[in-house]
């Protein structure tokens, strides 16, 4: 089966994405105002804040008070993009999502940068393993998580289109970048990357590419046909492509920098288990393998080697795919 290649087409840092998105929503939607926890520099807001200073607000290391200002915002109609890091975007102002902008459905776009592992050398207390479970248990609460940067200038704008709360996840580091710079983002449509018959890879944020990258291993060195899925929106999850792809696989394991509680992996296993319980054939059974961190907070650290040392890299999904294949059942 003739495998298709994604080309790596140079290291850009998802939040530039961002930072560039909401510049030309500036220009081109005169309701979009963007808020920001005195982190403009780092989530690339700086563009907007200079050419749009009436709709940009600097509030200050007062996250919470920016959610409550970002749901007001709201009322008078304008579309709000509040950003910080993911730490402080969820942990640290939960109360004021729950309250102000969840439970009343308010159109505001939490835009959270620096997640995950990858964060790097600030460490455990700035690097957020959690805040996938925590947003997404939310009602109405929609979930993304991009890839690289031309996924995250697509998103950035598609959920401007969005009405409804929407938190929305991104990096720190330069990453791959190999997705179309044309693309359309769907908001829960999970993305086929390559097609395969023997197991299915569901991946979501920075490690989409280091599934592709192991599948590729797979592929030239044991003629492993892995079937990679791009799930950049966790909420709604895309249970039809994931369900489609495992009926042929028959097995599956999935990718995330997130702790395993709360994060894809266990929405994944929810609808396997509902999907188990409502076929009429017994025997029918799908084997299901977690890349994700293992119930632990991170530490400091080079993104790409906290990534091997919490086995979330690409050596890790080959083995994991080894492991399930090797427990599949016949």
């Amino acid at each position: 089966m003739k495998k298709k290649r994604y080309k790596n087409k140079g290291l850009k840092e998802t939040r530039a994405g961002f930072g560039k998105a909401l510049t030309f929503l500036g220009r081109t939607n005169h309701k979009v105002v963007a808020l920001c926890a005195d982190l403009k520099t780092s989530l690339f807001m700086d563009k907007f804040s200079k050419e749009f200073p009436e709709r940009f607000f600097q509030i200050g290391i007062a996250e919470a008070n920016m959610m409550g200002i970002a749901a007001g915002l709201s009322i008078g109609e304008y579309i709000p993009f509040a950003g910080t890091f993911a730490n402080f975007a969820t942990s640290r102002v939960y109360d004021q999502i729950r309250q102000s902008i969840a439970y009343s459905y308010k159109n505001v776009k939490i835009c959270a940068s620096h997640s995950g592992l990858t964060l790097g050398e600030d460490g455990a207390t700035h690097q957020s393993l959690e805040d996938i479970g925590m947003m997404k248990m939310l009602p109405g609460m929609t979930v993304i998580n991009t890839c690289d940067y031309n996924q995250t200038y697509a998103a950035t704008i598609a959920i401007s289109n969005y009405f409804g709360p929407v938190y929305l996840r991104f990096g720190r580091p330069p990453v791959a970048n190999f997705t179309s710079e044309n693309q359309i983002f769907e908001i829960g449509k999970a993305i086929v990357l390559t097609e395969g018959k023997d197991i299915t890879i569901v991946s979501t944020g920075h490690l989409v590419w280091e599934s592709l990258e192991a599948s590729k291993i797979l592929y030239e060195k044991k003629g492993i046909e892995c079937e990679v899925i791009n799930v950049h929106t966790i909420k709604p999850l895309d249970e039809n492509t994931i369900l489609k792809s495992i009926d042929k696989t028959k097995c599956i394991v999935t990718a995330e920098e997130h702790n395993y509680w709360g994060g894809l992996g266990e929405s994944v296993a929810r609808i396997l288990t509902t999907y188990h319980h409502n076929k009429k054939n017994k025997e029918y059974s799908i084997i299901q393998s977690l890349v994700a961190v293992n119930d632990i907070f991170g530490e400091s650290g080079k993104p790409m080697e906290l990534l091997k040392k919490y086995d979330i890299d690409r050596n890790s999904i080959i083995n994991h795919v080894e492991f399930v294949l090797k427990n599949k059942k016949k």
